[in-house]
């Protein structure tokens, strides 16, 4: 199908299709005209004529770190409801927690061409900075603090400040806390710096021994706390970074403890629930991840507003493409304490 055929279908002139297709005026009787007719034959614009008359792609390349991930889900979930409400097409990378290709997939996009790019990152290395600096696309980056792009990055310090406080508060023995690599500057370095000034506050401090690196997964998270168990037995609460990082916790104090679950929590589902009611044991984590909020009737964490800054970098990115917006910009959403049995309903932000 052709404009020209699409016009004639709706008796209307083909400039008239061409503005409604563009998003120019066109009076409403001969919108729904026009709208009935590309909805009865399935018409699809030329991408790429659309790209030689306008100049843009309407493709907005996104890189993640991974997909099977509910905070990045939230995020890409966020940017994908700015994009379909202003006709731009989303291209998903993920990484596999990988910064190299990180950069391997902004150079594909820039390349492919797409408007513009959103970067989910991990870290930002030398070679992130020479890429932002350089890139022929507007770049923002979410996740992370950076002063070469325009970006959306969480309160971490500020919420690892308010969880060591609260751990601070309630533990009677050691606490312990499980990171990830320092590199990674907002869940690395800043939540777990927040965390030891929280426990500084509060007269107590994260004692040597009682910290273990992880990387971001389960399996790591178990095997770390397994060690850590192995060679201290005076821990009440076990502080991660992440809520994928407290779920191997779990699990580990159980393998710890060796203490046999009845058939009938293996049944319903109610093994993580059961673990953390059965041992002295506390965990914590960062995320609000609903899927451990399921199964174990809710551990304390922090929500971030992840979908909310998948919305608001969508918007910052699709303003200095549309406009031209180049002032430079930092946003810096907040957080939120998330208790055990939390009534809020969290999965929408």
């Amino acid at each position: 199908m052709t404009i020209k055929e699409i016009a004639k279908l709706a008796g209307v002139s083909s400039a008239a299709v061409s503005r409604y297709l563009n998003g120019g005026y066109v009076s409403d009787e001969k919108k729904e005209q026009i709208k009935k007719v590309i909805e009865e034959t399935g018409y699809q614009p030329s991408a790429q004529a659309r790209m030689l008359r306008t100049k843009k792609a309407c493709l907005i390349g996104v890189v993640v770190p991974k997909i099977n991930s509910e905070s990045i889900s939230r995020i890409t979930a966020g940017i994908e409801k700015v994009l379909s409400e202003r006709n731009y097409q989303m291209l998903l990378a993920g990484t596999d927690n990988t910064p190299v290709k990180e950069i391997e997939y902004m150079r594909l996009f820039e390349n492919y061409p797409v408007d513009g790019i959103i970067l989910v990152g991990t870290m930002i290395t030398a070679e992130h900075r020479r890429f932002l600096k350089k890139s022929k696309v507007p770049v923002v980056v979410i996740g992370q603090h950076t002063k070469y792009a325009n970006c959306i990055y969480h309160d971490d310090y500020g919420a690892g400040e308010a969880m060591g406080r609260a751990v601070a508060a309630k533990s009677r023995k050691e606490i312990a806390y499980i990171g990830v690599s320092r590199e990674d500057k907002a869940a690395g370095a800043a939540r777990e710096d927040g965390f030891r000034e929280g426990l500084k506050r509060s007269g107590r401090e994260l004692k040597d021994g009682y910290y273990k690196v992880a990387e971001f997964t389960t399996e790591s998270g178990y095997e770390k706390v397994l060690e850590l168990l192995n060679e201290k037995n005076d821990i009440d609460i076990i502080s991660c970074a992440t809520d994928t990082i407290a779920a191997g916790a779990i699990e580990a104090i159980h393998t710890y403890v060796g203490s046999q679950i009845p058939k009938n929590v293996e049944d319903t589902g109610s093994r993580f629930r059961y673990i953390l009611e059965n041992t002295a044991i506390q965990v914590t984590g960062f995320g609000d991840n609903q899927l451990l909020k399921a199964v174990t009737g809710g551990i304390p964490t922090v929500h971030f507003g992840f979908k909310t800054s998948g919305i608001r970098g969508a918007e910052l990115l699709l303003d200095v493409i549309e406009r031209g917006e180049n002032i430079p910009m930092e946003i810096k959403l907040g957080f939120r304490l998330a208790e055990i049995d939390d009534p809020e309903e969290n999965i929408e932000e």
